[in-house]
């Protein structure tokens, strides 16, 4: 496994696990909180158009379980409140692994 790779796992299971993330797809939804929804949405439109096709399922799937998390975290209003921040360190860490795929954030 290539470095990057490996440290783009690492951020996107460590932004799964800070999260709480819970296996299962919830595509297209919001999560209210727009640093978070800009983030899936950039990072849905970087594996779909980026990243090798042979990727594609391990990114879309953590995103699916990140994507679920966060919807899941939302509907709670004292985890609702800190997931701005939360959402952002994401997008700065997830920035950083993917640019070398072209991904821009």
């Amino acid at each position: 496994m290539s470095t990057r790779r490996a440290l783009l796992l690492l951020h996107v299971a460590g932004a799964a696990l800070l999260t709480f993330a819970v296996a299962g797809p919830a595509r297209a939804q919001s999560t209210g909180i727009a640093a978070c929804d800009d983030f899936l949405q950039k990072y849905d439109v970087c594996v779909t158009s980026k990243l090798p096709e042979a990727q594609r399922a391990t990114y879309k799937a953590q995103l699916d379980q990140t994507r679920k998390a966060w919807l899941d975290m939302a509907k709670n209003p004292s985890a609702k409140s800190t997931m701005e921040q939360s959402c952002k360190q994401t997008t700065d860490a997830m920035k950083a692994s993917l640019q070398s795929f072209g991904c821009s954030f």
